[in-house]
């Protein structure tokens, strides 16, 4: 009859999930647990019928933790914790971003900063705090920016390497601004263990590139960078006091443009299937938009 037909198949249910259990190995250190549910329709009739029936105390006990009016919200009540968990075990992002000189690197970092918490980083800054605080490669860096030289990619990498196993690196994620730009410098990485989970590629043609560079101007005063194009001075007062810096000059910036497509291609070749290349003669706030979608 029916309720011989549930007592046999909640025997058996709790028959294999009790073997089930018992044969799990112990959890290595540092897992995540996984809660299981189970949720049986079972009156008390079929508990206490038939040869496998059970005591009406054992009856009892075992229906106040298997009523179906109290198991369904258990699992409603856990969705929120199975989410947190979740979370918890996502790795933080770690992004590349990379695009020529005035390819707007530098804005779109804030604002990803800004969006997702990132640790922002550029090689610049990094140099400057490791000799700042002293550390080993820090005082090797120091070495040759004291006698003008450029520092060598080992002494790079072993800056950048440090910084990135700092705890705000490990638990925020990181977003390494213009680094790397050369494939020796990509393979470096490689080798480091630094690997990103994205490579962000900000395009923009030469020449574009090249109208943003020339038209570049610095207060000297608050420090503030202006484009007598894109973005002009506020007041008059203002535009009389602005100057260019000496690296901003056409000429120049065309080197420089030459140096990051000698390169570029061999870096991209380090990332094939983790780059996403975005428009970046787009307004700020639609080129931001996109980069959003590729970290999707």
């Amino acid at each position: 009859n029916d309720l011989s037909r549930h007592t046999y198949i909640l025997r058996r249910t709790m028959l294999s999930l009790l073997a089930l259990t018992s044969a799990w190995a112990p959890a290595p250190s540092g897992a995540m647990p996984i809660l299981l549910s189970a949720h049986m329709s079972c009156g008390t009739a079929a508990l206490s019928t038939g040869k496998a029936g059970l005591a009406s105390e054992q009856c009892d006990k075992l229906s106040m933790g298997m009523r179906a009016e109290e198991s369904v919200p258990i699992v409603h009540r856990r969705r929120s914790s199975v989410s947190q968990m979740m979370a918890d075990a996502k790795t933080p992002p770690k992004i590349i971003i990379c695009g020529a000189p005035a390819s707007g690197k530098g804005t779109q970092c804030e604002l990803l900063k800004e969006e997702y918490g990132l640790v922002h980083l550029s090689t610049g800054d990094m140099l400057r705090a490791a000799v700042k605080a002293e550390t080993e490669v820090g005082m090797a860096a120091k070495g040759y920016m004291e006698r003008g030289e450029l520092v060598p990619d080992e002494v790079i990498i072993g800056i950048v390497k440090d910084r990135l196993a700092e705890s705000d690196c490990k638990e925020n994620g990181w977003l390494l601004d213009g680094f790397p730009r050369t494939e020796e410098q990509a393979k470096a990485l490689a080798a480091a263990g630094i690997e990103p989970t994205k490579v962000l590629y900000l395009q923009v043609p030469d020449e574009m590139l090249i109208e943003r560079v020339v038209g570049r101007r610095l207060d000297p005063e608050t420090g503030k960078i202006y484009h007598l194009k894109f973005a002009p001075p506020e007041s008059d007062e203002v535009a009389a006091r602005l100057t260019q810096r000496s690296d901003d000059t056409e000429e120049k910036a065309r080197v420089r443009l030459q140096a990051f497509h000698k390169h570029m291609s061999a870096v991209e070749s380090c990332y094939i299937g983790i780059i996403s290349y975005v428009d970046g003669t787009k307004p700020k706030t639609e080129v931001f938009a996109e980069l959003q979608k590729s970290l999707e």
